[in-house]
């Protein structure tokens, strides 16, 4: 008997003991009443109860996950299966929008330029590679009407001109390119006058140039340049981009200015080309 009241369980039973008269004294003092049997158990015994509670609710959802996987797997597919649906609409939503846009467009330049023959929408297929000027090629060709030479437009403003030409497809030229020169002038006077024609330096910046203007002129920054239709290869009058800077050329003979294009020919997804139009030069006509 002294070696069990000596023993380190003895010890370990009458802390025990004594934690449980310690919670019984705290019950009653704070509470203000005397503790019964069975309130003291319930006391003594209700973090273990919690602690219980917990483990079994785990438990629970544990052998519910395990017994109904197949029932929460199938629903899961129809889940899944029912986003596709959802983006798929989503995507044919915008789809629609996009070509209503398209055709809102389409209507805009017919309504502005009664004289135009159009073609349909086209989508932009692909740019050019390695190309700095911006070239793409389009979803539409000879079976469309669309020939060499024909002029590329947005509602906006000039994008370029076709160059080659298939029969479903076509690459487009943008104004970009120091390949292809717009005779121009400016809106706002209608009488000074020069050429776009890119270059390698401004198309870094998406921009083109306006060069061989004269040197008594009244251009300033901010001035749309809109087709001259001299040539008529463009037709009159449309948009082509705003002055940004004006300066010298090199040879200090002629005005030169960096044009800001009305369309950035880089976040292009779709055109309209003009087959026809009044003005129009035909294939052997002098410029």
């Amino acid at each position: 008997m002294r070696d069990f009241i000596k023993s380190t369980r003895f010890k370990v039973l009458l802390a025990f003991l004594a934690f449980l008269v310690g919670i019984m004294v705290y019950a009653v003092t704070k509470g203000g009443y005397s503790v019964s049997g069975a309130s003291f158990i319930n006391t003594v015994t209700k973090p273990f109860r919690i602690a219980s509670n917990g483990i079994s609710s785990k438990m629970e959802h544990t052998v519910d996950k395990l017994s109904n996987a197949d029932k929460y797997f199938e629903e899961n597919q129809r889940l899944k299966e029912k986003i596709g649906e959802l983006n798929a609409q989503l995507t044919d939503y915008d789809a629609i929008k996009a070509e209503v846009e398209e055709l809102r467009k389409f209507v805009t330049i017919k309504e502005t330029h009664d004289d135009y023959i159009l073609s349909q929408p086209c989508g932009v297929i692909s740019y050019v590679t390695n190309d700095p000027f911006k070239s793409f090629t389009i979803d539409k060709g000879k079976a469309d009407g669309i020939l060499v030479n024909c002029p590329v437009v947005t509602a906006e403003g000039l994008v370029g001109i076709t160059v080659e030409v298939s029969e479903h497809i076509s690459t487009v030229r943008t104004i970009l390119s120091p390949d292809l020169s717009v005779a121009a002038v400016a809106s706002s006077s209608g009488a000074d006058q020069g050429i776009i024609e890119g270059s390698i330096l401004a198309s870094e910046n998406g921009q083109t140039r306006l060069i061989h203007v004269p040197k008594k002129n009244k251009l300033k920054r901010g001035d749309l340049m809109i087709t001259s239709g001299s040539s008529g290869l463009f037709p009159k009058d449309y948009p082509i981009g705003t002055i940004q800077n004006i300066g010298f050329d090199s040879n200090g003979l002629s005005v030169c200015a960096d044009i800001q294009p009305c369309v950035d020919p880089s976040r292009l997804t779709s055109v309209i080309v003009i087959i026809d139009f009044s003005g129009k030069k035909e294939d052997g006509d002098e410029d």
